[in-house]
């Protein structure tokens, strides 16, 4: 295990989580991503953030998994890792109800692992 890398990846995370949890702030329904320019932005910014967070989550697994199992089970984080797939090779599939829901209950659940 690279201590070092696995310790950069979590301070990424954090980072991407942050910038979430501040381009979320208000946005206070799936239509406030569709109804604006500014909202389809937060929705691809959203949505980018979420993809390297998978990809994080993808790299650490992989360097230790019983690190990563420590805090939740590898059908969690492979859950995570299934969804950066999806934005990043089937982006046009995105439903901007997913990502919504994404903000609102997961991103804190995950915040608390880290």
């Amino acid at each position: 295990m690279d201590k070092r890398a696995n310790e950069e990846l979590i301070e990424y995370i954090l980072l991407s989580i942050k910038l979430i949890e501040e381009r979320f702030d208000r946005i206070d329904s799936v239509d406030d991503f569709m109804d604006t320019k500014l909202g389809l932005e937060k929705l691809d910014a959203i949505s980018m953030r979420l993809q390297t967070i998978g990809e994080a989550i993808k790299n650490m697994l992989k360097r230790d998994s019983a690190y990563m199992e420590s805090f939740a089970d590898k059908s969690y984080w492979s859950d995570i890792i299934k969804f950066r797939e999806i934005i990043s090779h089937h982006y046009i599939d995105i439903d901007s109800e997913i990502i919504f829901d994404i903000c609102q209950e997961d991103i804190g659940v995950l915040k608390k692992f880290f």
